[in-house]
C-alpha cells in the first residue's frame, strides 16, 4: 500500500507488500523488499536497498544522488535519522546489516559498515569509514570519529567522544573516551561458558591493563586455542591504540 501523496520516480522497485506512508520521496534507484514499512515524510535517494521487514520511521532521510546504501533485514531506522545524506571524499557506500536498531537523530556518514545486532541510541554520530562489528551498543549523544573500528560486544557510554579503535568486549566512556574495562554483563549474556569469560579477562589484563602491548598480543593470538581470546588479541595487535 502506497499513499497517494508519495512521490516515486520511474525505475524504483517496490515489493507489493511494502507499506509507504504519506509525503515520502522514493528515488529512481531505490529497491524496497517485502514486508517493509516506510512511515510519513521519509526520503530515500541513490542506490538504496531496503531489505525484508525493515521499518523506517517518520522524517528519516537515507542516501543522496551518488550513494550506495544497504539497510539489512529487520533493521529499525527511527525518526529524523540521517544515513549517507552527505557526499564523502572517500566512499559513498554504507552497509548496515541485519537486526540493527538505529534510533532518532542518528547520523551515519559515508564508508560506514555496521554488522548485525547493533544499537545506536539517540543522536549518535558515526563519521566516515567507521566499522562496527556485531553486538555493539553506543550510548546517546556519542560521536565516533572517522576511520575507527569498534570491536564486537563493545559498549560505549553516553555522551562519549571516541577517537581510537575499541577492542572487542570492552566498555568505554568519556570525552575523550578511555577504556574502562570489559563489558562483563554483555559477556555473561553472550557466553554460556564461564571459562571463556575468565580467559578473556586474563587477556585483557595482559594486553591492555598496563598499557597497550601489541608485541604480546601477537604472541597471545598465536598461542591461544580460545577463539574469543584470539579475536581480542588480533584486534589489539592491528588497532590504532597506543
Amino acid at each position: 500500500m502506497i499513499d497517494k501523496t508519495t512521490i516515486i520516480e520511474d525505475g524504483a522497485v517496490i515489493d507489493a507488500s511494502a507499506i509507504i506512508g504519506p509525503f515520502c520521496f522514493i528515488g529512481k534507484d531505490v529497491v524496497i523488499a517485502s514486508g517493509v514499512t516506510i512511515a510519513s515524510n521519509v526520503i530515500l535517494k541513490g542506490k538504496t536497498t531496503i531489505e525484508e521487514d525493515v521499518k523506517v520511521f517518520s522524517f528519516a532521510t537515507i542516501g543522496h544522488a551518488d550513494s550506495t546504501i544497504r539497510i539489512g533485514a529487520r533493521t529499525h531506522v527511527r525518526e529524523f535519522a540521517q544515513i549517507g545524506t552527505q557526499e564523502s571524499e572517500n566512499s559513498n557506500t554504507i552497509d548496515i546489516s541485519n537486526d540493527n536498531f538505529i534510533m532518532a537523530y542518528v547520523q551515519i556518514m559515508g564508508g560506514v559498515t555496521i554488522a548485525n545486532n547493533c544499537v545506536l541510541t539517540n543522536a549518535v554520530r558515526l563519521y566516515d569509514n567507521v566499522t562496527c562489528q556485531e553486538r555493539v551498543i553506543i550510548g546517546g549523544l556519542s560521536t565516533i570519529e572517522a576511520n575507527n573500528h569498534i570491536g564486537t560486544g563493545v559498549m560505549v557510554g553516553g555522551a562519549s567522544y571516541v577517537n581510537h579503535d575499541i577492542p572487542p568486549f570492552c566498555l568505554v566512556e568519556g570525552n575523550r573516551s578511555t577504556i574502562k574495562g570489559l563489558n562483563i554483563i554483555g559477556l555473561r549474556r553472550r557466553l554460556n561458558n564461564s571459562e571463556d569469560i575468565e580467559e578473556i579477562k586474563a587477556a585483557y589484563k595482559k594486553l591492555i591493563n598496563n598499557g597497550i602491548n601489541k608485541e604480546l598480543a601477537k604472541v597471545v593470538q598465536e598461542e591461544t586455542t580460545n577463539s574469543y581470546v584470539k579475536l581480542f588479541a588480533e584486534f589489539v595487535e592491528k588497532s590504532n591504540l597506543v
